[in-house]
């Protein structure tokens, strides 16, 4: 059973109604969301977190959310958590009620790890390419398109994996309408040649990533190259190997993209995840 708490940390029943009808999460998507991976009772990265949380906010023009409250709804999650070792916690933040008076609506709500993502941790998953309709330089030109703020409108993300499905694939790479690899709906993409490990710069209009961040801090401390830059999508299949990461997905292969197969990252993948988890 999930766990929702409010941000005055009152705990209060998921299956109930709660939300307005009103409110404009709902009605236009207008609000943002950030999820923390937790692990045996700790929650993993919550700091950066929560300052992306504030830093989506701003970019949406909404008042700042307050830490203390969504530290008083975390810890009511955690206290009452009867579920696995592992748990998506998920923080929202709406922009509140339609006419209302600008009071924001926010809660916290823990969840369990799909069966689905454990197994594609595992295994591995096989992704298409797909554009996402702007060029690497659309973020800084257009800033009015929120790109690289985690907004709770996601329509078009899970457009996107139904695609991926029709395709016989499970995931999605985006890329510009110029060549450049973006991100995934819900993750970072990191490629690994040799040594170095490679993402692509936020600025292009992409999510800073938490769980990508974690590894090139692992990495770079037992001695990897790690690089923030632009990645064209050719440069993929000729990488040793190609991740997913993201905090509920955590460190996820890539072992086939639009129908071709990768190199084997079997003992590449395991390498990665050993980098990650030493973090913790």
């Amino acid at each position: 059973m999930p766990v929702l708490a409010l941000l005055d940390g009152t705990i209060a029943d998921p299956t109930h109604p709660l939300i307005r009808v009103d409110d404009l999460g709902l009605m236009r998507g207008d609000g943002i969301f950030e999820t923390v991976l937790v692990v045996d009772g700790k929650p993993r990265e919550l700091e950066p977190h929560f300052d992306r949380l504030v830093r989506s906010a701003a970019m949406l023009d909404m008042p700042a959310p307050s830490r203390a409250d969504f530290d008083r709804a975390t810890r009511a999650v955690l206290d009452n958590w009867s579920g696995g070792s592992e748990m998506a916690l998920k923080w929202v933040y709406t922009r509140g009620v339609e006419g209302g008076d600008g009071t924001p609506t926010g809660f916290a709500l823990g969840l369990e790890i799909a069966e689905k993502v454990k197994r594609q941790r595992a295994d591995g998953i096989a992704a298409v390419t797909l554009d996402r309709g702007f060029d690497a330089d659309a973020a800084a030109r257009a800033p009015w398109l929120l790109l690289g703020a985690k907004t709770l409108s996601y329509a078009v993300n899970m457009a996107a994996l139904r695609e991926a499905d029709r395709r016989g694939a499970e995931e999605v790479i985006f890329t510009t309408s110029d060549g450049a690899v973006l991100e995934g709906p819900t993750s970072t993409l990191i490629a690994v040649s040799g040594r170095t490990l490679r993402t692509p710069p936020a600025t292009i209009g992409i999510l800073p990533g938490t769980t990508q961040a974690a590894l090139f801090r692992a990495a770079e401390r037992e001695g990897w190259s790690v690089k923030v830059e632009p990645i064209r999508v050719p440069e993929l299949t000729e990488a040793d190997g190609v991740f997913l990461v993201s905090s509920v997905r955590k460190v996820t292969r890539v072992h086939t993209i639009d129908g071709t197969e990768l190199t084997d990252s079997t003992a590449l993948h395991s390498e990665m995840v050993r980098l990650y988890d030493s973090e913790y």
